[in-house]
């Protein structure tokens, strides 16, 4: 009866050529036009409210109890569309408390470590923000929509086109994205107030603190598994950097810097 009732509402605030609820008195005109509406209704809106349970239940059932409290990266995650930044077939766990895998053996981070990371590099508005690791684009979109300049580099060409062809599709037009391997660096001659590298890393490179403006803070997992911590750095002057470890995590090791594997005999 709801159904009805909001489809009824609806005819009945159109204008009044397309109003034609209130004279109908046909069966079968009245199905013609009840039916379309009605499959309209059970297609297309009831799958959005179901989208949209999801994407609130990520951030008040996961993100905000891991302790992300900060609004603008609570609004960050309920605006960029995690959905289409998924892959096809991973699309039923969009708002999963886990890593989805990605092509070239490579993930998106849980919603969790993303929301702490956000929270932790704490963009603002027109900042220089560096992504090491674009993947699907999705943490670079977030980046974007807390207000960053953001650049994105991606080594494999075909994963930093796809997440082109989303970025722009969403809106991100501004995100830069580049291809290349920066597992010991970028070399772009820029200095960051923001640096996010959303692979892990056996050890930090001193060339990425060294890329922070005075004031920047760089997001980073490093160490070997199973004691892998998030950390992050900040530039506190021309001469100094502090680190504060923010939790234990695991995350796939960056192209081209997992440590050698240890063989027992």
């Amino acid at each position: 009866m709801r159904i009805v009732h909001l489809i009824s509402s609806s005819l009945a605030s159109m204008p009044n050529s397309f109003a034609l609820h209130a004279s109908i008195k046909d069966h079968k005109l009245h199905s013609i036009l009840f039916l379309p509406l009605f499959h309209l209704y059970m297609n297309v809106i009831t799958p959005s409210l179901n989208v949209e349970q999801a994407r609130f239940n990520m951030i008040e059932q996961q993100i905000r109890p891991w302790d992300v409290l900060d609004f603008r990266v609570l609004d960050a995650l309920r605006n960029v569309r995690r959905e289409f930044f998924v892959p096809s077939n991973y699309q039923i766990q969009a708002f999963s408390d886990v890593m989805l895998p990605l092509a070239h053996g490579q993930c998106m981070m849980s919603p969790i470590v993303e929301g702490r990371a956000l929270q932790a590099l704490d963009v603002q508005q027109g900042e220089r923000v560096l992504e090491i690791g674009t993947g699907s684009g999705f943490f670079a979109a977030c980046l974007s929509q807390m207000g960053g300049s953001v650049t994105s580099v991606e080594i494999f060409e075909d994963m930093a086109q796809q997440a082109r062809d989303v970025l722009n599709e969403q809106g991100y037009t501004t995100v830069i994205l580049e291809t290349g391997d920066a597992s010991q660096g970028w070399n772009d001659h820029h200095a960051y107030d923001a640096i996010a590298i959303t692979g892990a890393m056996p050890m930090l490179p001193d060339t990425y603190k060294e890329k922070l403006s005075v004031g920047g803070r760089l997001f980073a997992v490093v160490g070997q598994e199973p004691a892998m911590q998030a950390l992050m750095v900040t530039r506190e002057s021309e001469n100094k950097w502090r680190t504060d470890s923010l939790f234990e995590t695991s995350l796939p090791y960056l192209i081209n810097v997992a440590p050698a594997a240890k063989f027992s005999f």
